[in-house]
């Protein structure tokens, strides 16, 4: 104690020994020894000042406080004067107590007295142990003077916030239970408040202090060189200099305990009422509080041996405690945290606690400081195991048994404790958490018993939890996804439900009030947790209003890449989607478990069949033991059974226990708590013998049992012992002596000790073997039930179940406090989808219960936030189920569907609405289908905005009826949601009709509405409904690609439905559909495709509905939106103008209204007049629309249409031909429909004259066809060469002259001719060949051919008339026509295209010969004659035998064979159609047979040229006749004549102009088969008079009988003159043999049938033939003449007999002199 230099008198140490001394009390004799020790403590003081005084003349001086001394002297003088307030502490007068308290709380608060020093009296405590010591005996109880309570608190304060005085273990306990008991003690409110605050603040510095001393230890070991003191632990030394000013400490805790003591009067006077009894010594109830609060510790040298026990028996001191820390401030803290926790668990008395009761108020303070410890708990504490074993083993367990206590504020303080460690310790207690929520938060909430306070606190406690997004997803991964774990999250959001719901609070005695509050609470907690798993996934999360839809697309991609995380689980790195699976099978557990409790053997089966279980009995076994959640007595009964598998189970079963070391009774509690014994002897028989034989084995050593026959027998009597001594429904309880009578003689005929048997009775009676405490889930169904007699039993029995919960709960809690499983803190956001898989279901009936039955506005607020979180948690993980579900039962919430009732509609109807816009507008980036819902509620919204507007019925109208969809229709929303099944009656709506629905709204006058009504209606035409709806449409563009595809289809459907009403249909859609287009034509072409896919069918859709007015604004709003799209141009070799224009095309080809098409076409022609810069593909559409038009049959369609199309043709295409190239082709066709429509002959002309104009274009800019596209036509279905550029996939650079231009040209010509009228094709068949001939020599040889299979088209039968007087004429004309000109052109090109068409052309002519029509054959035989006699010099070998094959095919063809055959008998029946038949055959012959003599003539003619045989004919018989007069001349020899008549023949052998020097003899004497072949049939024909009779009496040639003379005759003559023509060409000498032959026997032939003819007119039509032959044989030189002659003499000598003509006998005459002179008969003429 330092010395001052001033006045001693103002010393306050003076001035407290004085006053001490000044007090009367102390002058008494039995302070005798107090005043001398303040009589020499003042003397001693006195003299130090006076030897000071000597020593120092001159000193600073100082009226403040006194400083404390700095050297060791002055420590050991302060220490010296202690006596005197030692003692003074220890009188009995508490005046002197009071000031000798304050003296010392000052020597300690500025440092005079540390107390380093030992204890004189006890070396083995330090004196600060004394002063502690000497402070806290001043308090004796109840009896102690409160001044005195409130002066050891100050002191005792100062000690432990003094930083000059350090007290640690036993000595700070003693402090701490000192101001502990004060509290408990004192009657003084003040100094209640004053010991709470002041123990608050100790605690607070201990563990400060603790915390401290580890940021400086790890600071230094960090760094040593250089130490640094951290900022956080300056802040905490600045705090501990503030606690040095005591005094201020204390004062502001007294003043703050006097304030709260003013407010509590009535506690105040409730103390002082109790202040009645006796000062003389403490009261026995609190001395035994105060001794058994908190334990004295032993001293310091003791310490290393400190354990303890829990009022309940457990061992709590941890193991390796005393080695444990790492300094003694660590050991302070947790010493005095385990005495808080030791009291926390000591059980409070039975019944209903007194709430002045020192057990209540000790268990309260405990909490309080415990939740003030917890609370504030740093590092060291929540990390160090000694620290978090006490919390495992102490404070949960404490908690477990206070959380369900019947004692509201003991419940509250618990809940708030677990809470605050719920967010310290989580990860350290995922046993203990499970088992409080499980266990006390779920039971009290499932519990319909439970009081509203119990409700209310758990709520509120759930609402700070689930505040916590870190805390509900840890609840999910944790134990949802843990396979030992309860299912924490989906049993408390089932709960919540249900109290949301109203369902779970209406069995209990709550007011309105009350039930509404827990309602409300019940959603917030809900939300709460929606809003939490929303900003736990908050990263996935797109909004499209804050990116381009663009930038969405790769936010989103990112954000997937990003979320394959890892975690751990059970110390496995697992992903989410691995927690996923977890869950998945465990969700297959339970199934499994809940089967099994119902029949175990399928229950077995599932899990084995799903490969979760072991087919093996062992691992059926270890299933029974390891799962809890199993129902005890099926398992006691599956055990049981018989049955070898059953057996087999049981055995394996009871040899997994383990007995060894096991007493008998413990073993059996052992083997009796994992199941029920079954009810039948059998099975227990089988239980029993199985565990004694286990025992016996576990426990071999101990000799007790002789055999397994003695714990059998006594297992069995223990359990009837059981049953007897605890069953309430025996009277008479057996007794110790009868157990020990009745186990006599069991063991092996001896008897077991007696002791060992009595203590088994005594361990029986005193604790009753009971199964293992499990989750009390099903306490529920044993609760009292609401309607007991009275409210005091309710409350009793509500006790009795609190006690049993919270004993389950304790005991529960004390198997897992040594226990510790690994904690994953989630970090994932795909948590979140799993989460809410399992959840929605309830979340849903929640939120649709809570609309449909409350209108307070704060309930559908949070009823509408809930679902707006969870549509957004559905959207952001692609849930469409759920978000489906959510978003109708929000559209139907709005009451905007067809079918509810508009007088119904309230606030909360009008916030759903505003609500359904905001999903709409947050969350239309994953909405999908579920657009159709929003959109269609919007389209009703407008019907209400309208009856808001007051307009007028007439004009507005109506709405579809509703669709045949399933969430649609009907006034109920049933939803079969899993587990829950929802059927929620909207309110309002009634089968009556009495409602007036939206349907209803044409009829409905806004003033004929209640006002209520009418202000709802009248708000949806609000400034910011209306503005919001229209940021619907406006913010599309921000939509992503998939997004604004779904949100186009959804407003497709709902505009179809509107348009769907038969009277009044409405175009809202419609015409939202037309604004979102223009706002979304900015969107990348990709994205537009997608989207115009949709609008594009819907457009056509509307635009061919019946509908003129519908169809009319279609086709506007499509030419409008044509317009702006065209004019953004459009890149080479893209087809997006195309498939936007489609619609037009659609709509032409499909709506018949005059109007619109004519619409279609004045909407497309004004795009070619005002944008055909900027189109490109959509020249295509255009064309397509166009062609359409023209087969209209209004005049002004085919007029408008064609003179853009003229338009085109004549002023486009030379300006911009290279835009246009690709619809080249669909101008042509166009063109040629123009052309076939015949009710405009006129401008079927100017179309074809187009078309020519089309082929100068191609020829003028042939570049641009070859340098375009590359696309094939459709139209070349048969061409070789669409079917090689087919296969190669592109059109070669030199094909698309042809391919793009040329052929569709010639194609649609060749369409024209096939379609048209006679004058129309005639025309168009003109310019196909004229062209053909003006631009041929461009072509390439393989485009001739593709040109003649278009031509030979004109010829297809069956494209022919089927009239066969229209196939006449088409045969006549067009063919006819046709085949003449082919000819023309093959004879112009044929050194390009002769050899490559000769066979088609051939084979056409084949064709065209063996038609019915007589012309056509005709021709075809004239065109082979004109083609080979243009052609004939430039004809090879192999043409000329083409030719010939083709001659010689012709004439085997067009052999009229029927005519030899036919027979009336053969004919078909008289009928009309016979007659027909018979009719067309003798057409057919008769055709056949003009054939033939046509072919004979065109042999002929190729071989000797046109004319040149008749003309020889002529002349021959003039010559004849000439001959025959001047007979007598000849007979007389006149030189003259005979000459005139040799020149003759000499002239006409050498004017040949035929084919003959160009064929070969082979060719030549083919043709002379053929003409052998038709002359042997004519003559066969005209031999058979009864055929021919048969014919002409069948009608046919008439009425004259028919003949082939002309055949018969005609084709020996041409025979006749090939073969003397061959004869007399010396070229081919070679061949004369062979031709003498044929000569020889066809001429022979001839005069063998001549002389056998018998009419005079057969004779007579052979006399030309016989003139010509007999001419012939006149002609051949001597030499030839008499090889042939013997052959042909006889014949001709028969001809003398016959009457001939004069110019055959004149003839005749000749021959025979020319016989006998070459013979030498007669002189040769001279």
């Amino acid at each position: 104690m330092r010395i001052l230099s001033g006045d001693l008198s103002k010393m306050f140490i003076v001035k407290g020994l004085e006053k001490i001394l000044a007090d009367k009390e102390v002058k008494r004799s039995h302070l005798a020894q107090l005043r001398k020790a303040c009589e020499t403590a003042l003397e001693d003081i006195q003299e130090e000042l006076k030897h000071e005084a000597t020593e120092k003349s001159t000193g600073s001086t100082s009226a403040a406080l006194p400083l404390p001394r700095n050297y060791s002297a002055n420590v050991i003088n302060a220490e010296k004067h202690y006596l005197p307030f030692e003692l003074a502490c220890q009188c009995s007068v508490p005046r002197v107590v009071v000031i000798a308290l304050d003296c010392l709380q000052k020597l300690i608060a500025y440092g005079h007295l540390s107390g380093t020093s030992l204890d004189p009296h006890n070396p083995q405590r330090r004196l600060i142990d004394r002063v502690v010591a000497t402070i806290c005996a001043c308090f004796t109880g109840t009896p102690t003077e409160e001044s005195v309570q409130l002066q050891i608190i100050k002191a005792l304060l100062t000690v432990v916030t003094s930083q000059h005085v350090e007290i640690h273990e036993g000595t700070l306990l003693l402090a701490v239970r000192t101001c502990y008991n004060i509290y408990l003690a004192s009657k003084n409110l003040i100094n209640q408040t004053t010991a709470k605050a002041t123990l608050t603040q100790m605690l607070n510095v201990i563990f400060m202090r603790m915390e401290n001393q580890a940021i400086e230890e790890e600071t230094t070991f960090s760094n040593p060189e250089n130490p640094v003191e951290p900022a956080d632990v300056l802040k905490r030394e600045a705090k501990l200099e503030a606690l040095e000013i005591v005094s201020f400490i204390v004062d502001d805790i007294v003043a703050t305990a006097v304030n709260d003591a003013s407010t509590e009067k009535e506690i105040e006077g409730d103390n002082q009422s109790e202040g009645g009894q006796s000062n003389g010594g403490p009261t026995p109830s609190i001395v035994s509080v105060c001794s058994s609060s908190l334990p004295r510790v032993p001293s310091q040298d003791s310490v290393d041996t400190i354990g303890g026990t829990s009022s309940s028996g457990g061992d709590l001191e941890p193991i390796g405690t005393s080695n444990s820390f790492s300094h003694v401030l660590q050991k302070d803290a947790y010493l005095v945290f385990r005495s808080l926790c030791r009291l926390a668990m000591k059980p409070l008395p039975d019944g209903i606690p007194d709430p002045k009761s020192h057990e209540l108020r000790s268990k309260l303070l405990s909490l309080q400081l415990l939740l003030s410890v917890v609370q504030n708990a740093g590092p060291v504490f929540r990390e160090h195991p000694v620290f978090l074993s006490v919390v495992r083993q102490c404070l949960c367990v404490a908690l477990s048994r206070d959380g369900a206590s019947s004692v509201t504020e003991v419940a509250e303080l618990s809940l708030a404790l677990f809470l605050a460690l719920l967010n310290n310790f989580k990860a350290q207690l995922k046993k203990q958490i499970e088992v409080f929520f499980r266990e006390i938060f779920l039971n009290i909430l499932e519990n319909p018993g439970s009081t509203f306070d119990h409700h209310w606190l758990v709520m509120q406690a759930l609402t700070r939890i689930c505040a916590d997004a870190q805390s509900v997803v840890d609840l999910y991964v944790n134990y949802d996804c843990d396979l030992s774990a309860a299912n924490i999250f989906e049993r408390l959001v089932n709960v919540l439900s249900k109290i949301a719901q109203g369902r779970h609070v209406v069995d209990l005695r709550t007011t309105p009030v009350q039930e509404k509050a827990l309602r409300i609470k019940g959603l917030e907690c809900l939300v709460t947790i929606l809003k939490c798993m929303v900003e736990w996934s908050r990263e996935l999360y797109i909004n499209p209003n804050a990116q381009s839809n663009i930038d969405a697309e790769k936010v989103k991609e990112n954000h997937t890449e990003e979320n394959e995380g890892h975690g751990y689980i059970n110390g496995t790195l697992t992903t989410p989607k691995q927690f996923e699976a977890i869950k998945q099978q465990k969700e297959i557990w339970e199934q499994g478990i809940v089967m099994f409790n119902r029949k175990p053997r399928r229950g077995l089966q599932y899990l084995q069949s799903q490969k979760l279980l072991g087919e093996e009995a062992v691992d059926v076994a270890r299933f029974l033991v390891t799962e809890e959640r199993l129902d005890k007595t099926v398992v006691g009964d599956f055990l049981g059974e018989p049955d070898k598998f059953n057996k087999e189970v049981m055995y394996a079963y009871v040899d997994l226990l383990d007995f060894n070391e096991k007493d008998f009774v413990s073993a059996l509690r052992h083997f009796l708590e994992g199941f029920r014994l079954p009810g039948e002897a059998q099975k227990i028989d089988r239980l029993m013998e199985k565990f004694a034989a286990r025992y016996c084995e576990c426990n071999s050593s101990l000799r007790l049992f002789a055999s397994a026959d003695a714990p059998y027998v006594l297992a069995y009597s223990i359990i009837m012992l059981t049953t007897d001594l605890h069953s309430p429904q025996v009277k008479n309880k057996m007794t110790k002596e009868q157990f020990i009578k009745n186990n006599r003689g069991i063991n092996d005929s001896k008897d077991l000790p007696e002791e060992y048997l009595s203590q088994i009775y005594d361990e029986i009676a005193g604790n009753e073997i009971k199964m293992k405490a499990h989750s009390s889930s099903a306490l529920g169904n044993k609760v009292s039930k609401p309607g007991a007699a009275n409210e005091k039993k309710r409350r009793l029995l509500w006790n009795m179940e609190m006690e049993a919960l919270s004993s389950t709960a304790r005991q529960l809690m004390e198997s897992v406090s040594h226990v510790h499983s690994p904690f994953t803190s989630a970090t994932h956001s795909e948590h979140v989808r799993p989460m809410f898989k399992v959840a929605w279901t309830p979340f849903l009936a929640s939120f649709s219960v809570g609309l449909q039955d409350c209108d307070d506005l704060e309930v559908s607020t949070l009823c509408l936030d809930g679902i707006r979180c969870a549509i957004r948690i559905a959207c952001i993980f692609h849930m469409a189920l759920e978000r489906d579900a959510f978003i109708q039962a929000l559209a139907r919430f709005t009451l905007l569907t067809a079918n509810s009732p508009i007088t119904e509609i309230k606030t909360k109807n009008i916030d759903t609405i505003k609500t359904l816009i905001t999903v709409a507008h947050t969350d239309g980036n994953y909405l999908g289908h579920s657009w159709l819902d929003i959109l269609k509620c919007i389209s009703q919204l407008e019907l209400a905005q309208l009856i808001g507007t007051g307009v007028r019925p007439q004009f507005i109208t109506g709405t579809p009826t509703s669709p045949t969809g399933a969430n649609l229709a009907g006034n109920n929303l049933n939803l079969n949601l899993g587990a829950m099944n929802l059927n929620l009656n909207l309110p309002g709506i009634s089968s009556s009709g009495s409602n007036l629905h939206l349907s209803d709204l044409p009829s409905v006058s806004i003033n004929s509405l209640e006002p209520s009504v009418k202000e709802s209606i009248g708000e949806t035409i609000s400034q910011s409904v209306v503005v919001a709806v229209d940021r619907i449409f406006t913010g599309s563009t921000r939509l992503d690609g998939n997004a604004i595809v779904d949100f186009v289809r959804a407003l497709c459907q709902i505009s179809l439905e509107e348009l769907a009403h038969t009277t009044q249909p409405r175009m809202f859609s419609l015409q939202k559909i037309v604004e979102i287009s223009y706002y979304n034509m900015g969107r990348i072409r990709l994205q537009w495709s997608r989207i115009w896919e949709v609008l594009g069918d819907h457009f056509n859709k509307v635009g061919t509905s019946s509908n003129e007015n519908i169809a009319f604004f279609a086709v506007d709003s499509l030419r409008q939106l044509a317009m702006k799209f065209i004019e953004k141009g459009e890149l080479a070799n893209f087809r997006f103008q195309k498939d936007f224009l489609r619609p037009f095309e659609h709509i032409m080809k499909r709506n018949r209204s005059p109007t619109i098409r004519d619409m279609v076409v004045r909407c497309v022609t004004q795009m070619v007049h005002s944008q055909s810069d900027n189109i490109k593909s959509g020249w295509k559409n255009i064309f397509c629309v166009f062609l359409l038009a023209a087969s209209d049959n209004d005049e002004a369609i085919v007029e408008l249409a064609f003179q853009t199309i003229n338009k085109v043709v004549t002023e486009l295409y030379v300006t911009n031909m290279s835009a246009m190239i690709d619809s080249f082709q669909d101008c042509v066709k166009c063109l040629s429909e123009f052309a076939c429509n015949p009710l405009y002959p006129d401008t079927n002309m100017e179309a074809i004259r187009l078309i020519r104009l089309c082929g100068r274009h191609v020829a003028d800019q042939p570049a641009l066809f070859r340098d375009g596209g590359a696309q094939l036509a459709d139209e070349m279905v048969n061409s070789q060469l669409t079917s090689a550029v087919t296969n190669l996939g592109l059109i070669p650079e030199e094909e698309r002259l042809w391919v793009r231009g040329w052929f569709p040209i010639l194609f649609e010509l060749s369409c024209i001719i096939g379609r048209c009228k006679l004058d129309v094709r005639t025309r168009a068949l003109t310019v196909l060949f004229e062209m053909a001939k003006q631009y041929g020599s461009t072509f390439r040889s393989h485009w001739w051919k593709d040109l003649f299979k278009v031509i030979f088209r004109i010829f297809n039968q069956s494209k022919l008339p089927d009239q066969l007087s229209e196939k006449s004429d088409w045969l006549t004309t067009t063919c006819n026509h046709a085949l003449y000109a082919m000819v023309d052109v093959i004879t112009q090109y044929f050194d390009l295209i002769g050899s490559l068409l000769m066979d088609d052309f051939i084979a056409q002519l084949l064709w065209c010969v063996t038609q019915e029509n007589e012309q056509l054959a005709r021709s075809g035989v004239n065109c082979l004659e004109n083609l080979v006699i243009s052609n004939g010099p430039k004809l090879g070998d192999d043409s000329w035998l083409r030719i010939c094959g083709c001659v010689d095919k012709i004439f085997h063809l067009t052999l009229p064979d029927a005519l030899l055959t036919w027979s009336p008998h053969s004919a078909p029946a008289e009928s009309d159609n016979g007659v027909k038949d018979t009719q067309r055959l003798f057409n057919g012959l008769l055709v056949q047979c003009q054939v033939q003599l046509e072919l004979i003539h065109t042999i002929d003619n190729i071989v000797f040229f046109p004319s040149t045989t008749r003309k020889e004919d002529a002349d021959l018989l003039a010559s004849a006749k000439s001959i025959s007069a001047s007979q007598r001349d000849l007979d007389l020899g006149t030189a003259s004549s005979f000459s005139v008549f040799l020149r003759f023949f000499c002239n006409f052998e050498f004017c040949d102009q035929g084919m003959f020097q160009f064929m070969s003899t082979e060719h030549l004497l083919l043709m002379v088969d053929c003409l052998a072949k038709s002359h042997n049939f004519a003559r066969q024909f005209n031999t058979n008079s009864t055929q021919r009779n048969v014919l002409w009496k069948a009608g046919f040639r008439g009425p004259v009988r028919p003949n082939l003379l002309k055949q018969e005759t005609q084709s020996l003559a041409c025979a006749m003159r090939i073969l003397f023509r061959l004869y007399h060409d010396e070229g081919r000498q070679n061949e004369w043999t062979m031709v003498a032959d044929k000569l020889t026997h066809l001429g022979k032939d001839a005069l063998e049938y001549y002389v056998t003819l018998e009419t005079e007119s057969h004779r007579d039509a052979w006399s030309p033939l016989m003139l010509l032959f007999l001419w012939k044989i006149n002609q051949l030189s001597d030499e030839k003449f008499k090889t042939h002659i013997s052959w042909w003499h006889q014949l001709l000598c028969e001809l003398v007999s016959f009457e001939l003509k004069p110019e055959l006998r004149s003839l005749l005459r000749k021959i025979f002199l020319k016989v006998g002179q070459v013979f030498r008969v007669i002189a040769a003429a001279p």
